[in-house]
């Protein structure tokens, strides 16, 4: 406890420097992993491809990474860009499936109906198609996140600054308490993204408030009504905007 009380300064600024550094690979992940994640849902012969590729990706250690992608992309061995580079090709890797897996969640007949209506193939991706897979793909980046945070403390062998520095300090000068302040300190940063990245699901999608406001009238009633109404109630919500959108 000592230790912690003398070091908070420190602390606190790995801290803000973890966050600063994970925030660029999570949203660049979540960029990249669009297109990817379309062409794998959209077309059946890019869909093995694609996910095995990316799949493949994720299972290269962090440190072997490290290692490859400076000669690759003619980056310093020991700069912030390797390690960026490194977690957002972990983010793409893990967010590409889960994008397949959205767009596959939403029902055809909704899609057909706004092509009926009017909506192109651009349009209705981004009016009907991505909000309702908003709750899928929200649920597979709160995994990127979390993983984004996890594995950049790896970075401090390459000489980038994050909590990783207080598990090596402590290792090496034998303090406990440092590498439990990492490990604590590491948690909390994961947790407040992940909460951060809640309430901006709620913000953005309050359908999904309204259905756990329903499955809660529901209680102990039947489970599948609850079910039934928990997809319409965002279902609703965009064909309003269809019906607004095809009106003259």
């Amino acid at each position: 406890m000592t230790w912690v009380l003398n070091n908070l300064d420190l602390i606190l600024e790995l801290t803000l420097e973890h966050i600063r550094l994970s925030i660029l690979p999570i949203v660049l992940g979540f960029v990249i992993a669009i297109p990817l994640g379309w062409l794998a849902y959209r077309y059946r012969l890019t869909r093995g491809l694609i996910l095995t590729l990316v799949g493949l990706l994720y299972t290269i250690p962090s440190l072997a990474l490290f290692v490859i992608l400076p000669p690759l992309l003619g980056i310093g061995f020991l700069s912030e860009a390797n390690v960026l580079i490194a977690l957002t090709i972990y983010a793409v890797a893990i967010m590409s499936r889960s994008v397949a897996d959205a767009l596959a969640s939403v029902d055809p007949d909704i899609r057909q109906a706004a092509t009926a209506v009017g909506y192109s193939s651009w349009s209705r991706f981004w009016t009907v198609d991505f909000p309702l897979a908003g709750p899928v793909l929200l649920a597979g980046l709160r995994v990127v996140a979390v993983s984004t945070v996890s594995l950049l403390t790896v970075g401090i062998v390459v000489g980038v600054q994050s909590l990783g520095y207080l598990f090596t300090n402590g290792y090496q000068r034998q303090i406990l308490a440092s590498v439990l302040t990492g490990v604590v300190m590491t948690v909390v940063v994961a947790l407040l993204f992940d909460r951060l990245l809640v309430l901006l699901g709620r913000v953005l999608m309050p359908w999904t408030r309204a259905d756990r406001r329903t499955a809660r009238r529901a209680g102990g009633g039947d489970d599948r009504a609850a079910l039934e109404q928990q997809i319409e109630t965002p279902v609703l919500a965009v064909g309003r905007g269809v019906q607004q959108g095809s009106a003259p």
